[in-house]
């Protein structure tokens, strides 16, 4: 069974995640830059939850994934930070167009571009494979 969530709240069903059979636990992460997450996901918890609460997981032999979707301005950092904490990891680009007018409010019109976001997905697919993680660019 898969359970995907951005919520690090997911913790508190982590003893029924142990007791049964073949469950995959993945938190949406869209960057590794807490401000980028504010300005598009204000009321989202932190990167660094979602972190802790996925290696929390890993560690107790859950299986883990992240789903980097939409692929914000930071995202290519997030490989190395999940490292040792997801199975694997799950890439697509932009997925919610109700958020153009922050990109241009903040400037950031160049990060909606095919091309920030094919760079991007190469990035974080070339540190998971130096990380051993499977990485699956879904764009």
């Amino acid at each position: 069974m898969t359970i995907q969530t951005r919520s690090p709240l997911v913790l508190r069903d982590m003893d029924i995640f142990k007791r049964g059979i073949d469950f995959e636990v993945g938190l949406t992460v869209t960057t590794a830059d807490d401000e980028i997450r504010k300005l598009f996901e204000p009321d989202a918890p932190s990167i660094k939850g979602r972190l802790n609460a996925l290696e929390e997981l890993h560690r107790s032999g859950i299986k883990t994934y992240a789903m980097i979707a939409p692929i914000l301005p930071g995202a290519e950092l997030l490989a190395s930070a999940l490292e040792g904490k997801v199975d694997f990891i799950i890439v697509d680009r932009m997925n919610y167009f109700y958020a153009d007018w922050v990109y241009k409010k903040y400037k950031l019109e160049d990060k909606l571009s095919d091309d920030f976001f094919q760079r991007t997905g190469r990035a974080l697919a070339d540190v998971c494979k130096k990380s051993g993680i499977k990485c699956n660019i879904i764009f």
